[in-house]
């Protein structure tokens, strides 16, 4: 099993190329091993059969540049936050071992995203006990960061992905059932809006605050400690 830098967890196939691709884009251009764990296979969406959403993640996956990927299969639209499922995550983690793990942010419109943030963080935390049923030697994260979505205007930080837009986009475009038919796409992503547009719009906005061309925005629980505020980016004035 490779050994992870870091490990995206989210519902659906498509979820984690729309938030989180440049970063994990960002990472594998730099020789860095990067994880996607998609916990359905999106069978209850409008547009293509579980097939085609199966092929489609295969392909996102390798223009992400990713080292792994893999689906636990759990029903789509009816995610449920058990025991069971915990330990199935929990298990990926201790197999996948990242340092870095990225989960959807807890104020969420879909119940399953919901479902996605609370046992991915239940999940880091039972991979580290030493008597908990799984196998592997225990493992927890180091850092644990979450995905900002449209409801979320907060954030913590912004990672410049100005080189990597281009491929997160190509990245999405591989969900062709999904997203091909423009008319179709307005009515899956926050109905009425082109999942393209919405993804320009938002990475130029936060690339603007942040002074680069696109950015991406995420949110951490902790403090972030700064050793020499004199080379922090972005000039105040």
């Amino acid at each position: 099993m490779v050994k992870l830098d870091a490990l995206a967890i989210a519902a659906h196939p498509d979820d984690i190329e729309i938030t989180c691709g440049g970063l994990l884009i960002n990472m594998s251009n730099e020789g860095r091993k990067t994880g996607a764990l998609d916990l359905t296979r999106g069978e209850m969406g409008t547009f293509g059969t579980q097939a085609d959403r199966d092929a489609e993640a295969v392909v996102a996956g390798e223009i992400m540049g990713l080292s792994y990927r893999n689906n636990l299969s759990m029903a789509d639209s009816a995610v449920a936050y058990t025991q069971e499922n915990k330990l199935k995550i929990a298990q990926i983690i201790r197999d996948t071992k990242p340092e870095l793990v990225i989960l959807p942010h807890w104020e969420q419109r879909h119940p399953d995203h919901l479902a996605c943030t609370k046992l991915g963080y239940d999940a880091c935390f039972l991979s580290g006990l030493k008597k908990v049923d799984l196998n592997g030697e225990p493992h927890r994260p180091r850092k644990i960061i979450y995905i900002t979505y449209s409801r979320t205007a907060d954030f913590s930080f912004l990672v410049n992905i100005s080189n990597s837009f281009k491929q997160k986009c190509d990245s999405v475009r591989a969900y062709k059932s999904q997203f091909e038919n423009k008319e179709n796409a307005k009515r899956i992503f926050h109905p009425g809006i082109d999942v393209f547009e919405y993804m320009e719009i938002k990475a130029r906005f936060l690339g603007q605050i942040a002074g680069v061309e696109y950015a991406e925005s995420y949110f951490i629980k902790e403090s972030i400690l700064i050793d020499d505020p004199q080379n922090m980016p972005i000039a105040s004035i």
